[in-house]
């Protein structure tokens, strides 16, 4: 790939790896529930907070090797372009020969050669990248693995949360792969001047408890996916946030999760009024606890830039995740709104910087 989009992908690759059934989690790990189905996969379940869903071997198969990936040390990071390096070879072994890779703000990376190449950059600037597995939910062929990010940039311990969504093949190898997390946390001392979007939205009001359970929102059902796509497209926040009635939500700009039903509301309308999201439905995955939803298609940058064109269109989507005890979930990059391509570009010369 030309010089310029290895340097400014080098961080987005590295965060890549960023009938129901539960796993609840124990002391040593998440153990099978009486209503798992599939292989016990004992490996997986003693490393991650939950996994739930079918487990079939190729599921299983998949969630070993994204592991080990966030787990393997890097030692001596690898030359440019050098695909032969063991951690490189690790994260390779995750995806099939003609395997998609979409990373936020960028057109899908295709085959072995371009996503290795690119993790070789990354590697390079950010040879400490690790992650664990949090909350993983397998339906089908697709699986959505939470994960949660380390990494140091510029002298500092940045964290993160990601959902790694995958669709996988023969012997659990990914063939199409999408990463929802949120670039600006990786500027935040690089670019102290940016400020996330989100960053003044909070309740007004004292928390809203959420230990019982009648403030907890029902289950998502698969019959509702049509009617929460046309609310996200007509961008109804309202309607988004009466489905969650009673969950806290937690979102890229949050430091607190919100309770609130005006504060949620908030959150979404500021999401609208800096982007016009038009949405296809992604993947779904349904477990005994948790639920994920996936949103994928475009977003139409409208406030926040003020030096982008007009209407400037860039790929975009994003994850629910409807967790237990009422939580409510939000993946997705909030980066656009702060800057275009160019700038961040610019942004990512900033980490390789000494």
């Amino acid at each position: 790939m030309p010089a310029t989009t290895a340097r400014t992908s080098l961080i987005v690759a590295a965060a890549v790896a960023v009938g129901l059934s539960t796993v609840t989690a124990v002391a040593t790990g998440a153990s099978a529930g009486p209503r798992d189905t599939g292989v016990e996969c004992a490996e997986v379940r003693a490393k991650v907070d939950r996994v739930e869903g079918r487990i079939t071997p190729n599921a299983c198969a998949f969630m070993k090797r994204q592991l080990a990936f966030g787990e393997v040390p890097t030692g001596t990071p690898p030359a440019p372009g050098d695909l032969s390096h063991p951690r490189v070879q690790a994260y390779l072994d995750i995806f099939d020969d003609e395997a998609t890779l979409w990373e936020a703000g960028s057109a899908p990376q295709r085959g072995r050669t371009a996503i290795g190449t690119s993790i070789t950059g990354s590697l390079r600037l950010a040879p400490d990248f690790r992650y664990r597995g949090t909350e993983i939910v397998a339906e089908g062929a697709s699986m959505m693995f939470g994960q949660w990010n380390e990494v140091t940039l510029k002298g500092h311990k940045v964290a993160y949360p990601q959902v790694a969504r995958n669709v996988l093949g023969d012997y659990g190898k990914t063939i199409q792969a999408r990463r929802y997390y949120d670039r600006y946390e990786l500027f935040r001392y690089a670019a102290p001047e940016l400020r996330s979007p989100f960053a003044d939205i909070a309740d007004a009001a004292p928390a809203q408890p959420q230990n019982s359970r009648n403030r907890t929102p029902e289950r998502f059902r698969a019959d509702e996916i049509s009617d929460r796509l046309t609310a996200w497209n007509a961008h109804d926040a309202k309607t988004l946030v009466a489905r969650m009635a009673g969950a806290s939500l937690t979102a890229p700009g949050l430091s607190t999760p919100l309770t609130t039903t005006e504060a949620k509301a908030a959150y979404l309308q500021r999401l609208f009024t800096d982007a016009q999201v038009t949405f296809k439905p992604g993947q779904a995955a349904f477990g005994r606890s948790t639920t994920y939803l996936e949103w994928y298609g475009t977003a139409t940058v409208l406030k926040g830039r003020p030096d982008a064109p007009a209407g400037t269109e860039i790929p975009f989507g994003i994850v629910e995740r409807i967790g237990p005890d009422g939580t409510w979930e939000l993946f997705f990059d909030s980066l656009p709104m702060l800057a275009d391509k160019n700038q961040i570009g610019g942004l990512f010369q900033r980490l390789m910087q000494p």
